[in-house]
């Protein structure tokens, strides 16, 4: 009995608070928020849409290489006597200077013997060229009608032909004698600065032995890998055209602040890279370690360093140069237009790392939307910024 009545306050104390629970919502205020229903137009900045000609930009990264590279080598052996002191790592030498003499005196001795050898063999054809004289003098009083065979052995053609070839030869030792002795000569096959230098005064060397590593100072080259697709808008030279497209040479971490250098666009080697399938690009660079007094200000280039490189594309004519930031998803535009947003898919020609070339989707004076709009809703209005500053 006792347990029933205390079931029955229970539920009576649950029903009271689910009354007043009940009570207390249905009679609650209702909360509204001034702004939710109401349509706020939103703050952009644009930019107006002009259409011309421009020239893009490719960048693209590329390694300094020198365009005369070279292993210096001796064409005759012998030990080295003397040594130019331009001769050095560093060292900068002209076309013909001399940088290393091997020991010529036996090479002198070659010579000597050659020439007299080659008197020799003259002399013996003199002497040949008199018994021709009196085998023809014999031939004739013999008065005797001989056959081919017979009349070349009495008039002794065998014995000409011999002599005439022992002067040949001997005027060929005599030649290769001269040379012999010119090569001991080492001189510098164009104007170059040397790499490393592997020999010294004392030195033995021979025939095809590393004696140096020289690069020329005219020209270097810039070898980069630009897109296939982008290769339609650079210029290369050709039988009509001097000089490819122009290149703006940058190193960001060794040169100071705003120096570049200026190429042009030389070769397009004939092979894509294996790993990135791109195209091999060289822009040649003259007077690279600005040895010619009018470029004393620019920077200089080093082999082997990483440059940044910005080459100038064909022109494209009647398009909308736009910042690339500025091209939206799927490769729209926000317009604003009569305080609408308008979105319009956009016809891209080409990109480089800074701008789209727009050919189609834009027309001239339209407000291109650059604010990033957190509701990009098709007809949202939209309001300028400079406006609600005024």
């Amino acid at each position: 009995m006792k347990r029933k009545k205390t079931l029955l306050i229970s539920l009576a104390i649950l029903l009271l608070g689910g009354g007043v629970a009940l009570m207390a919502f249905l009679t609650e205020p209702t909360a509204q928020r001034a702004g939710a229903t109401r349509k706020t137009a939103m703050l952009v900045e644009v930019v107006q849409a002009r259409r011309d000609t421009f020239r893009p930009a490719i960048m693209a990264m590329g390694t300094v290489e020198p365009a005369q590279d070279i292993v210096l080598s001796p064409r005759v052996s012998g030990q080295i006597i003397r040594r130019s002191k331009a001769f050095t790592p560093g060292g900068y030498v002209m076309e013909g200077e001399t940088l290393l003499k091997i020991d010529p005196a036996d090479y002198r001795n070659d010579l000597q013997q050659s020439r007299s050898d080659l008197r020799q063999a003259e002399a013996d054809l003199n002497i040949e060229m008199g018994r021709q004289n009196v085998a023809r003098e014999d031939y004739r009083l013999l008065d005797e009608t001989l056959s081919q065979e017979q009349e070349k052995l009495i008039l002794r053609r065998p014995q000409l032909n011999s002599a005439r070839s022992r002067v040949e030869a001997a005027r060929a030792a005599v030649e290769q004698a001269r040379l012999n002795l010119e090569r001991t000569s080492i001189r510098a096959p164009f104007h170059a600065q040397v790499l490393t230098r592997n020999v010294n005064t004392g030195s033995q060397v021979s025939p095809g032995d590393n004696l140096a590593r020289l690069v020329g100072l005219d020209t270097y080259w810039i070898e980069t890998s630009v897109p296939v697709s982008k290769l339609r808008w650079l210029s290369f030279p050709d039988r009509d055209q001097q000089k490819g497209s122009p290149v703006r040479i940058r190193n960001r971490t060794a040169w100071e602040k705003g120096g570049y250098r200026t190429g042009h666009l030389y070769k397009m080697v004939g092979a894509l890279e294996d790993q990135t399938r791109m195209a091999r690009v060289l822009v040649e660079v003259p007077d690279p370690l600005l040895l010619n007094q009018k470029n004393g200000q620019d920077p200089r280039l080093i082999i082997g360093s990483f440059v940044e490189t910005h080459i100038q594309g064909k022109k494209i004519p009647g398009v909308i140069r736009l910042n690339r930031d500025y091209i939206r998803k799927n490769e729209t535009v926000w317009v604003m237009k009569d305080q609408k947003l308008d979105i319009r898919p956009v016809d891209i020609v080409f990109r480089d790392n800074t701008y789209a070339y727009i050919t189609g989707g834009l027309s001239e004076n339209d407000s291109v939307v650059t604010t990033n709009i957190a509701t990009v809703v098709e007809g949202a209005s939209l309001r300028l910024a400079s406006d609600s500053t005024n």
